[in-house]
C-alpha cells in the first residue's frame, strides 16, 4: 500500500487515543479524513474542529459516499470493533483495503528513524518525555502518543518526518508490526492474558518485537528485565543510572549518569519513581541521536507530564487532587508509592474504576491487596470496553476481596456526595475507561470547597 496514492482515510473507532492522533496526521497530509465512533466525547470533539467529519451511529447511510470508493479509500480500524460491526462487514465485504492501526503505525514509520517504547506500563509517559525532549533539542520528528500530552496539549506533535516516536503496544500483539531503530522495554509485567493466555506468551512475544529492531538498532531496558540491552535504574549498576536522590519542594534533584560521562543536579518534575524511570529512559534514547547532554538535561526540567499520568488536579496545602490512567496492580502500586514519597502521612481516599471483566478476574487478588494500602477505598462498576460480563466477576466480588474495613461500592452519581462526606486530605481517582469523563465535574465541585 502506497500512502500517497490514498485520497481518503475512513476510521472505525476514530475517538480511541491512538486512532485520533492517526486521523490528525492524515487530516496534516491533506487527506480526507472522516469516521464512526459509539460515543462522542471530548476528543471527537476536538478532532472534530480540525475538519473532520464523525458520526455516532454504526449505519453505512452515515458514510459519505467519497469514502465509498474502493480504489482510494483506505480503512482503518481499532481492535476492540465488533466483529458484527455493519460498517466494519460494510468495507470488508467490498473489498477495500482495510489496516489495523498498528499496521498503519508500521507502514507511516517504516522509512523514518524510528523510536518505538515498549512495556506494559509506561508506555505513554515515556514516549511523551521522549517526543518533548526531541521537540526541544530542534530534532525533525512526528509522534504518536497514547495520552494528551500537556506540552503539546494533544496526542499527537509534528515537526518533521526525519525521526517518529510511537508506542509499541502488546496489545493484540500489535508491536510486531513495527520495525524501530532505537527501542525500549519499560516493563513486562503479566497483562492481557485475554489475549496471551499466561505471562509466557507475553514474554515470548517481547522477545519478537526486539527482534524486529532494525540491524544496528539499539535496546534499552529497565535493569533486571530477562532480556539483553543496554540497562537503566536507580541506584544500581545500569549503564544509565540515577545517583543522590533527592526530593525538593515536591521535584526530584539527582546525578545522572551515562557510560560516558555524570551529570549533576538533574531536575525532574513529576513525581514517582515510576516517572523517574521513564525520564531516563527517554533522555538515553533521546542521546542517540546525538544532541548534548546538557541541552536534554535542560528539556528534561520543562516537561510538564500528561493528562491522567499522575495528574494534580487541585494541589493546596490542605487539600490534593490526583487523576491517574492505573489499571494494573503494578500501576495502582506505582500511584501509592508515589503518593506517600510526597505526601507522607496524609488521609488518602482512592477512587478505583476496574477496567475489563478479563483483567478483574484474573489480577483479583492482587488488585485487592494493592487497593487495601489506601486508608479509603471506594469501587466504580467494571468497565467492559471492549469485553461481554463474565458470570460472577462484578466490582461487588472484588470488593469481598479488600482487606479494608473502609470500603464501598459507588455509583457515579454519589461520587461527589461520598467524597464531600469523607474528607480526604488526598483525593486519588483511579482507572482507564470512563472514570476520565468524570473528573472535570469532580475538580469544578472539589475546587468550591477548598
Amino acid at each position: 500500500m502506497v500512502l500517497k496514492d490514498i485520497h481518503n482515510v475512513y476510521f472505525i473507532g476514530i475517538g480511541g487515543i491512538g486512532m485520533s492522533a492517526l486521523a490528525r496526521y492524515f487530516k496534516l497530509l491533506n487527506k480526507n479524513v472522516a469516521g464512526y465512533d459509539k460515543t462522542e466525547t471530548p476528543l471527537t470533539r476536538e478532532i472534530s474542529e480540525l475538519g473532520i467529519e464523525i458520526h455516532y451511529k454504526d449505519d453505512i447511510t452515515e458514510i459519505s459516499n467519497e469514502y465509498k470508493n474502493v480504489s482510494d479509500t483506505l480503512v482503518i480500524y481499532t481492535p476492540a470493533i465488533p466483529s458484527e460491526h455493519k460498517e466494519y462487514n460494510y468495507f470488508l465485504s467490498g473489498g477495500f483495503e482495510i489496516k489495523k492501526r498498528s499496521e498503519v503505525l508500521g507502514i507511516i514509520t517504516r522509512n523514518t528513524f524510528c523510536f518505538a517504547v515498549a512495556g506494559t506500563h509506561g508506555k505513554t509517559t515515556t514516549s511523551s518525555i521522549l517526543a518533548h525532549l526531541l521537540k526541544e533539542t530542534g530534532t525533525p520528528v512526528t509522534a504518536f502518543l497514547g495520552g494528551i500530552s500537556e506540552d503539546f496539549n494533544s496526542n499527537f506533535w509534528f515537526s518533521g518526518n526525519e525521526y517518529s516516536v510511537v508506542e509499541a503496544d502488546e496489545y493484540d500483539r500489535s508491536f510486531l508490526q513495527l520495525s524501530p531503530n532505537i527501542a525500549c522495554i519499560t516493563s513486562m509485567d503479566a497483562d492481557h492474558l485475554d489475549i496471551y493466555g499466561d505471562s509466557n506468551e507475553l514474554i515470548k512475544s517481547f522477545r519478537e518485537f526486539v527482534n524486529k529492531i532494525k540491524p544496528n538498532g539499539k535496546l534499552f531496558i529497565r535493569n533486571g528485565l530477562p532480556l539483553e540491552g543496554i540497562t537503566y535504574g536507580i541506584e544500581d549498576d545500569s549503564d544509565f543510572c540515577i545517583r543522590n536522590l533527592k526530593i525538593t519542594h515536591g521535584a526530584y534533584i539527582f546525578d545522572l549518569e551515562t557510560p560516558v560521562t555524570t551529570l549533576k543536579g538533574v531536575k525532574f518534575n513529576k513525581p514517582g519513581k515510576h516517572n523517574l524511570l521513564n525520564g531516563l529512559v527517554a533522555f538515553a534514547m533521546a542521546l542517540q541521536v546525538g544532541t548534548p547532554p546538557y541541552r536534554l538535561v535542560k528539556a528534561l526540567e520543562t516537561f510538564k507530564g500528561v493528562q491522567r499520568r499522575f495528574s494534580y488536579r487541585i494541589n493546596e496545602i490542605d487539600f490534593v487532587f490526583i487523576d491517574d490512567y492505573a489499571h494494573h496492580p503494578t500501576e495502582i502500586d506505582a500511584v501509592y508509592d508515589a503518593i506517600s514519597e510526597m505526601h507522607h502521612s496524609k488521609k488518602v481516599l482512592a477512587v478505583f474504576q476496574p477496567h475489563l471483566f478479563s483483567r478483574t478476574r484474573d489480577f483479583a487478588d492482587e488488585f485487592a491487596l494493592s487497593l487495601a494500602k489506601f486508608d479509603s477505598v471506594l469501587l466504580l462498576d467494571i468497565y467492559p470496553a471492549r469485553e461481554e460480563p463474565i458470570e460472577g466477576i462484578t466490582s461487588e466480588w472484588l470488593m469481598g476481596k479488600i482487606r479494608n474495613q473502609n470500603k464501598k461500592l459507588i455509583q457515579k452519581e454519589d461520587l461527589i456526595k461520598e467524597i464531600k462526606e469523607q474528607e480526604p486530605e488526598v483525593l486519588v481517582t483511579m482507572g482507564a475507561g470512563d472514570i476520565g469523563l468524570e473528573i472535570p465535574r469532580i475538580e469544578k465541585e472539589l475546587e468550591h470547597e477548598n
